[in-house]
């Protein structure tokens, strides 16, 4: 029965915070906007660099999607925020690691 009442509070508090994020979000970012990114990110996927460490520190893209629902439940992503930065190349963010530059 204990188990039961601490799976019942780690659901509780992330579906808190995941609410918590989702009433910031749309304060500050939403689909559609130019963001740039403002943190030092290493990613191997950019078609241009394929299989090679690419930092796209600075460069600039489109929010494309959250990812806070999935299937109707919310979620907690760990990199919610898509960006698509060109027709091939998308990257999954956090917030802190982008800026947004135009709405």
């Amino acid at each position: 029965m204990g188990l039961v009442t601490d799976l019942s509070i780690v659901e509780l508090v992330s579906v808190e915070l995941v609410s918590v994020f989702s009433r910031n979000r749309n304060t500050v970012m939403k689909v559609g906007d130019r963001v740039r990114v403002k943190a030092s990110v290493v990613v191997y996927h950019n078609p241009e660099n394929r299989n090679k460490p690419c930092d796209i520190k600075g460069m600039e893209g489109e929010i494309f999607s959250f990812a806070d629902h999935w299937e109707g439940k919310e979620i907690s992503a760990n990199f919610p925020v898509k960006v698509k930065f060109s027709k091939r190349f998308m990257v999954h963010l956090r917030q802190d690691e982008i800026e947004v530059i135009s709405s």
